[in-house]
């Protein structure tokens, strides 16, 4: 029997919506999906509930009708600045009792107090844990990749916790609930991209996954299967148009237009004197300008947004020794890794010619547009999210009771889809 998944991102810009179906060998089907303008939603986070509640409400609808079905639950996604991430460890002993101090065999219930233990770290007041990753077992200081069933006496993980604003995760909370929906899960945006772009050797061998978004720009470092540390800056694609409209003195909503019909990160040299038609405001008549001078606008911020990126990336691997050289992919994600000749500013701002435009998945539909970049993160929450079959709600039910709140791993992502 088949299951539904509606993975939902709420995006500065844009809300993306994809339904799947999920078949009783958990193969994947898309059957329908959206793409509609955001309402209510600054820099990724959502400043005004009941005009997001709308726009939310009208993206389902829309890939409700596509797929000739209704849906009444939604996993998605959460990024930006409220997010952030810190190291951690636990140890405990094999002997749950603490009392051998002869090798045991390491059972399941070692591993979730070894966890437990990496999550005891003092959380600020008003953040909240959204995933605790384990990233590598010790088994009496050995490395091993899986603990269980090997002798031990003492255990050890090592993790990234990953924190999100109490107040940003209530916003995106209630606004799917005041748009009627049940919330069934909520996944750092950049690990649900990842998910769905990456292959196990890329994040065996070491990528960056960089999330373009309107209102923000996401990174995620993935080493030996496992994320080592995210950063993030407050501000993506709408400082381009911004940048636009006070150069060439038009609205937001036209510099957004020109940007997407003209725009480019890097010109071929038989385009550069290509006129450009700028519309005219208040009665005065149109201008023209140049395809170069408008790209030159628009790779001067994002050659910015890349460097800052790169900047914070190489300040954080600091603080991980063992991080050591990163060997896979670094993949562009979100709307702006749609932008044409980013590619190739980014290869070269980064000095790389591993930077690519990631890409989904073919799992079939009329419309199979969820291939882009832009739609990896959404992808992601159907991936990671396809074994879901209703547990989870009753663990949410034991915490509303005061039962312990469910932990988040990252197995899902190790189960890419070819």
């Amino acid at each position: 029997m088949s299951r539904r998944i509606v993975g939902l991102d709420i995006g500065t810009c844009f809300i993306r919506t994809v339904i799947a179906e999920i078949d009783s060998d958990g193969r994947i089907e898309v059957i329908g999906l959206s793409k509609i303008p955001s309402q209510g939603v600054r820099n990724g986070i959502i400043v005004n509930i009941d005009a997001t509640k709308e726009a939310v409400q009208a993206a389902i609808e829309a890939a409700e009708q596509m797929a000739g079905v209704e849906v009444t639950e939604v996993w998605t996604s959460i990024g930006g600045s409220q997010v952030s991430s810190m190291k951690s460890s636990g140890i405990v002993g094999v002997d749950p009792k603490g009392i051998s101090t002869s090798p045991l065999e390491i059972k399941p219930e070692a591993k979730e107090r070894a966890l437990k233990s990496a999550k005891s770290m003092l959380i600020p007041y008003d953040e909240v844990l959204l995933h605790i990753i384990p990233q590598e077992y010790l088994i009496d200081g050995k490395d091993y990749p899986d603990p269980i069933g090997n002798l031990g006496v003492r255990l050890e993980v090592k993790a990234l916790l990953v924190k999100v604003s109490k107040s940003a995760q209530g916003n995106i909370a209630e606004c799917i609930a005041r748009a009627g929906y049940e919330l069934r899960n909520i996944t750092l945006k950049t690990l649900a991209a990842a998910t769905a772009t990456l292959h196990k050797d890329e994040m065996t061998l070491g990528s960056i996954l960089i999330d373009l978004g309107g209102g923000s720009t996401d990174v995620i470092v993935i080493n030996k299967n496992a994320p080592v540390f995210t950063v993030s800056i407050p501000y993506g694609g709408n400082r381009v148009t911004n940048d636009i409209a006070q150069v060439f003195g038009v609205p937001f909503a036209v510099a957004e237009d020109l940007k997407l019909k003209y725009g480019s990160c890097w010109l071929d040299p038989s385009e550069e004197n290509d006129e450009v038609i700028i519309p005219g405001v208040g009665g005065l008549p149109p201008a023209v300008t140049t395809k170069k001078l408008l790209c030159d606008v628009i790779s001067s911020r994002v050659v910015e947004i890349l460097e800052e990126i790169l900047s914070l990336v190489k300040k954080e691997a600091k603080r991980y020794s063992g991080l050591g050289r990163l060997n896979g992919t670094i993949a562009l994600t979100g709307g702006g890794a749609l932008m044409p000749g980013i590619v190739t500013l980014s290869q070269a701002v980064w000095n790389s010619t591993s930077v690519g435009m990631a890409r989904c998945a073919d799992f079939g539909g009329v419309d199979t547009s969820y291939r882009n970049a832009d739609f990896a993160t959404v992808m992601g929450l159907i991936i990671s999210n396809k074994d879901d079959d209703g547990r989870a709600s009753a663990k949410r039910a034991a915490k509303k009771q005061g039962g312990e709140p469910k932990m988040s791993f990252f197995k899902n992502l190790l189960k890419k889809i070819n």
